[in-house]
């Protein structure tokens, strides 16, 4: 190595004496000389200092595939898709507010006013008008006098079910209605003649506040009374609501 070293620098000093040696013998001319024989390369330098370690890389996230890049910008909305299954339900609420004071209900009927029953007899022997109320003029009950002997209709005050019932003295054909306002509640009638006979009807209907209730004749109208009965008209109340 160190043979090497000399021949490399005497190659160089021999050159530098061929070119002070031809510009010295040619100043005159000053004509370049031949290029000097390249000469041998140098030896290795040493080692340099260990540098600073560098910053981690991204972590690898799979094979040789492709890789994952940054995610990227959200794309334009989509069209609605079918509507999914629902639900099992949540769990309840918290309780809300309580809401305002209610306006005041309708007056109650307690006590005694909760009572309404009546009884009338027809009180006279002649026929009633045809198709027209039966007047029932002699008063049996009459509480509140809920029944008017003067109209013939029984006025509704306590809202509830009620009963009625009509028992009547006949000696010709009879038809009677129990009628509630414009509607026909039912129909009794009887087309035997013979010598005189009792008939009778009853029915249940509930009544509100002012409804009317009373019994009316239609063709035949073969009602027989006196002051003492025989053709009684009743009704009383079942049940208040």
């Amino acid at each position: 190595m160190l043979h090497r070293c000399f021949l490399v620098i005497g190659a160089l000093l021999s050159l530098a004496v061929s070119l002070l040696v031809a510009q010295e013998t040619c100043p005159a001319t000053q004509m370049p000389g031949m290029p000097g024989i390249p000469g041998l390369p140098g030896r290795d330098g040493r080692d340099g200092e260990k540098g600073q370690k560098g910053q981690s890389g991204e972590a690898w996230r799979g094979g040789l595939g492709p890789q994952k890049g940054e995610r990227g910008d959200p794309g334009l909305m989509g069209f609605p898709g079918k509507r999914g299954q629902s639900g099992e339900p949540g769990k309840s609420g918290i309780p809300g507010m309580s809401g305002p004071p209610g306006e005041p209900g309708e007056h109650g009927i307690v006590g005694v006013q909760q009572q309404a029953a009546f009884s009338v007899a027809r009180g006279t022997n002649d026929y009633p008008d045809k198709a027209s109320v039966i007047r029932f003029t002699k008063v049996i009950t009459n509480i509140h006098n809920d029944y008017d002997t003067v109209t013939g209709h029984f006025r509704c005050r306590v809202p509830g079910m009620y009963y009625f019932v009509f028992h009547a003295s006949l000696d010709d054909r009879l038809c009677v209605l129990l009628k509630m306002g414009e509607t026909l509640l039912a129909s009794f009638c009887d087309h035997r003649r013979s010598r005189r006979q009792v008939t009778s009807g009853s029915l249940a209907v509930y009544l509100t506040r002012d409804q009317e209730v009373w019994l009316e004749t239609k063709d035949y109208r073969g009602m027989r009374g006196k002051p003492s009965g025989y053709s009684i008209f009743s009704g009383f109340l079942l049940h208040a609501y």
